[in-house]
């Protein structure tokens, strides 16, 4: 267990990703999973500012070299280059920021933390190449694509 834990963090809604800890009923750093919650549904809501604060404050926790500080170093890429995108028609940014995206991404599982990290690497890939894939682009948490509501807006007003 690490030192930012949280106890009222639920369990994955299905499955077992990386980063449940199955024989302890719970998840190896659950202030992460708390961001990634809050911060994948307000990346689905076109919160992407929000949802980037989400991901930069918990990556702050972890020192160079972790699977969780490539994996949220890279969801902080993420959203940037989708707010580059969506809020300024910036594609020069977005693709500069997809690509590190990636490069964090890359050694990250494909299910981590309940993320769809395979399915995300597939998206910033076709983006490069056509940025309208974004138009309709939703992230995954455990094989639904969660919208926010006033508690993420919240968390992210929080950290």
């Amino acid at each position: 267990m690490d030192d930012h834990t949280d106890a009222d963090v639920a369990p994955p809604l299905q499955g077992s990703p990386s980063g449940w800890a199955a024989d302890r009923g719970g998840w190896n750093h659950p202030s992460l999973r708390k961001a990634v919650v809050h911060g994948i549904r307000l990346y689905n809501g076109g919160a992407f500012h929000e949802s980037h604060d989400c991901f930069e404050d918990e990556w702050y926790n972890y020192g160079r070299g972790s699977t969780e500080s490539a994996f949220l170093h890279g969801m902080v890429q993420v959203a940037a280059g989708a707010y580059k995108h969506h809020d300024f028609d910036d594609n020069s940014g977005m693709r500069s920021l997809f690509s590190t995206a990636l490069q964090y991404l890359a050694d990250t599982p494909a299910d981590y933390y309940g993320v769809d990290v395979h399915g995300v690497r597939i998206t910033l890939t076709q983006a490069l190449e056509d940025p309208a894939v974004l138009a309709e682009q939703r992230i995954e948490l455990d094989g639904t694509e969660p919208e926010p509501g006033p508690a993420d807006f919240a968390f992210a007003d929080d950290e």
